[in-house]
Formats: C-alpha cells, sequence, structure tokens
C-alpha cells in the first residue's frame, strides 16, 4: 500500500462563510476554493470545543478532551493520550509541527510542546503564555522587553525551534509557511507528516505588514501599552464592534493566510499527498468572523461555534468537486491519519476514507443517520445524533456572563432542540414540541459523560 505524505493546515477562528466559493462580500480566498475543487467539501464539519485549547487537545489526540477534564481553557491541557504525531513517528513518518500550540499553559519542557508529543521537528510559538494570541509582526527578546507588561497580551515573545528559543521579526504567517515548506523539502524518502497551524485570523488583526496596509488603504492600530489605559478598556475599543475597519483587517489576514497555503500547495505539487484543511473553532463576534447562516459564534455551541470549514483532497480516495454532508469530527483526523499510514490509533474518531470516498452515496446516508457527536464545557453541552441537535445553556453561569460582556457573544438559555436539515440556522426551538426526542438524547449525554469519565450532572 501507498503511504501519502499528510500535510494538516489548521486555522484559527476562521468564520465558517468567510471563503470566496460562498460569495461572502469582500472574501477573497482562491487557494482554498481551489483545494475544495480538487478534493472535497465537508458540509457537516465539527471540532470538539468552541474555543481553541480544549479543542486542539482532542485534535491531536483524536480523543475527547474531556477523558481528562478539558472543558473550558481553565482545564485544557493535551493529557497522555497518544497523540497522531506519535502513532505516525511509529509508523515511520517523518513529524513535523509549524506554527501556534495553544493546549493550555505549557511551557517548551511540558507535554504540549511538540518537541515532548511526537514531532521530530518544530517552529512554534506557546500561545498560552500569552492570552492564546501570537503577534503577526514581532518575536524577539527585545520586543519582549519594549513592549514589558503588554509582551504577554501581545503575544511578542520568540518562538521556539525544539527547545531552543527562535527569534524572528517579519510577518508571522508566512515565517509559519517558510518553515513548513522547508521540512517539506527535506523529509527525504520518508512519509512525512508535516502540521501548520497558522495564529491567522486570531486578533489582532491590524498588525499586517505595512506595504499590505497601505496597498489596502487601511491605517495602523496601536497595540495595547501601559499607561495608555486599562487592558479590558483597550480591548474593547480593539473587537467588534468598536475597532475602526475591523472587517477589513480580518479579511486582509485571511486573504494572505490563503496566499500562505497556495504556497504550501505548490511545495507538495507531484507529491502523493493528503491535503487536510480546517480551523479550530468557529469564527469570533469579536474578531469579525462571518458564520453565514448558522447561528452563534467561537464560545458557544451552537452551530457558530462548532461547524467549521473542512477542506480534504487525497489522491486515489476524493472526487474533486464532492461534498460531504454527513457529520465529520477533527476527532477523526487521527484515525484516518492512522489508516492513511498502514497502522490503527486509539481514540474517539472514525476512519473517513469510506465517507470521503462515497461522498453522497450509501456511506453518506448511514453514517448520517447513525452518528453520535458530544460537546461538554460545563456549562454548556450538546449531542447530534443523526440530524437532531440537543443544545442546553446556563446562561446564568458566570462563564457565560463573561463571554457575554467580554467577547460580545449571546450564549443563549435552557435547552433547544433542532432537527439540523431543515434548520441549520438554529431558529426555532422543537423541545417543548418533543420532549420524549429531548429527554433521550439528554440520557445520552449521560451516558457519554460516565464514558469519559465526567460526573453525573445534579
Amino acid at each position: 500500500m501507498t503511504r501519502p505524505n499528510i500535510l494538516l493546515i489548521v486555522s484559527d477562528d476562521h468564520g465558517y462563510a468567510d471563503r470566496s466559493a460562498h460569495d461572502t462580500p469582500g472574501v477573497k480566498t482562491p487557494v482554498l476554493d481551489r483545494l475544495a475543487a480538487e478534493g472535497a467539501t465537508c458540509t457537516d464539519a465539527y471540532v470538539t470545543a468552541p474555543i481553541c485549547s480544549p479543542s486542539r487537545a482532542g485534535m491531536i489526540t483524536g480523543q475527547y478532551q474531556q477523558r481528562w477534564g478539558g472543558l473550558w481553557f481553565d482545564s485544557a491541557h493535551i493529557g497522555t493520550a497518544q497523540t497522531i504525531a506519535e502513532t505516525l513517528r511509529t509508523a515511520g513518518y517523518v513529524t513535523g509541527y509549524f506554527g501556534k500550540v495553544h493546549y493550555g499553559d505549557e511551557t517548551s519542557a511540558d507535554r504540549g510542546a511538540p518537541p515532548h508529543h511526537g514531532f521530530e521537528k518544530s517552529f512554534y510559538g506557546l500561545a498560552g503564555q500569552s492570552m492564546g494570541r501570537l503577534h503577526y509582526r514581532h518575536h524577539s527578546a527585545s520586543a519582549v522587553e519594549e513592549y514589558g507588561e503588554a509582551a504577554g497580551p501581545m503575544g511578542v515573545q520568540p518562538f521556539w525551534s525544539g527547545e531552543e528559543p527562535a527569534e524572528f521579526d517579519g510577518f508571522t504567517t508566512d515565517e509559519i509557511a517558510d518553515r513548513a515548506i522547508d521540512f517539506i523539502g527535506g523529509a527525504g524518502d520518508e512519509p512525512y507528516f508535516a502540521m501548520v497551524a497558522f495564529n491567522a485570523v486570531h486578533n489582532f488583526c491590524w498588525q499586517l505588514p505595512d506595504e499590505e496596509l497601505a496597498a489596502r488603504g487601511l491605517q495602523g492600530f496601536e497595540d495595547w501599552h501601559p499607561g495608555a489605559s486599562e487592558y479590558l478598556d483597550w480591548y474593547d475599543g480593539a473587537i467588534s464592534p468598536n475597532l475602526p475597519d475591523g472587517r477589513a483587517y480580518y479579511l486582509a489576514q485571511l486573504e494572505l493566510m490563503d496566499r500562505a497555503i497556495g504556497r504550501l500547495l505548490a511545495a507538495v505539487e507531484g507529491q502523493d499527498t493528503m491535503v487536510v484543511y480546517l480551523t479550530d473553532n468557529g469564527g469570533s463576534q469579536c474578531n469579525y468572523g462571518d458564520n453565514g447562516d448558522l447561528r452563534g459564534t467561537k464560545y458557544t455551541l451552537w452551530e457558530g461555534g462548532i461547524r467549521v470549514p473542512f477542506l480534504v483532497r487525497w489522491p486515489g480516495v476524493t472526487t474533486a468537486g464532492s461534498v460531504v454532508s454527513d457529520p465529520v469530527s477533527a476527532l477523526d483526523l487521527a484515525a484516518t491519519f492512522a489508516a492513511a499510514a498502514g497502522t490503527e490509533h486509539v481514540g474517539d474518531g472514525i476512519d473517513l476514507r469510506r465517507p470521503l470516498a462515497d461522498a453522497a452515496g450509501d456511506a453518506d446516508r448511514e453514517l448520517r443517520s447513525a452518528r453520535e457527536l458530544h460537546w461538554d464545557c460545563g456549562w454548556q453541552w450538546a449531542v447530534r445524533r443523526g440530524d437532531w441537535k440537543l443544545l442546553s445553556v446556563s446562561g446564568d453561569d458566570p462563564t457565560a456572563r463573561y463571554v457575554a460582556r467580554t467577547e460580545h457573544t449571546e450564549t443563549g438559555n435552557g435547552l433547544f432542540l433542532t432537527d439540523l436539515t431543515a434548520d441549520r440556522g438554529e431558529a426555532s426551538n422543537l423541545a417543548d414540541a418533543r420532549p420524549d426526542l429531548v429527554r433521550e438524547l439528554a440520557e445520552a449525554h449521560e451516558r457519554w459523560r460516565a464514558e469519559v469519565g465526567l460526573p453525573a450532572r445534579d
């Protein structure tokens, strides 16, 4: 069996509707559109959490992060589960990680750092040490000194190459792509697994190259500096709806990331390489992401917080321009990559070869009707079985109130039942009309909680 190279591209906070193929005004993503045209688009693709840290932990391990208590930022970490990289490395793959790391507040010596969970080569920024952010332009000791107290929130710390600091000044999106391209070019005769995790399009999107600001007629916007204002007051002015030209900055970062992905695709041209693109959670209201007709945003378990762009180009498996409408998950990456490598990975996901190869066929309908997916953040939880989704939100929980106040998004409150085939925008609540189904799905979620080791709810 031929074992393909694997290129996994993960972006940050990419809105579901923000591809030019969706005709969303102002969006320019020709490379992602080409990737979709040459492969498969999974329309009902999910991540395991509406925020990055637990979502990325589920993604890299192929297991529900709730198995080791990963519910929210304050409990997120990578756990001890075997990662995709460890499985593939054991199978003979050369492994490399390039970009943002955010599984918690790890240091370069912790398991959350790529050298300690299976990656032989790595160039990465520890976003957990900077409120989840990596600066788009500065990463050096001198920048840390210059920014002082603001260095953490602004994310200007040096990157790491393995376990050694790696300073650079330049556009972070391009630097991440450059390092990944060097790895791809030097991988040799063995198959490789390259994970490329851009910080785009996460805030703060005004941190663009000077020439890009000028070309787009955009003004520079100052980062936070102590003494100018209190941080949270400044932050509120730097996010939706208060940042002038906020959507234009976001779209510029998205376009530049798309260009960088184009260079990655050029680097694998002529190779037998599976390419997967997705983002870590839904588009962010505070960062001007657009989730189209999906309700909700990052931080919430509405579809807009957990349904994500998911594109797969796999020579010999996917058909050009195909559409997969059955539910798939970031959990499935580990099982799918392991199957491609001729090995196995123990986790909670499934091998996607069949649904990818049989888009809109019998496998699609069978999986759509049978699959059950779960989410749990403590103060909100959800389950999808077939086309039905039950969402429960404790809107008076302190975290819910904080999200609504600080991130300017609506969390909801109470139980909400939706038929996603008829109403993927979650406009109509069918909970009162279908009490038996509400009870059935709630009981299924309680069984899942017990299975992953979470305590029963009161």
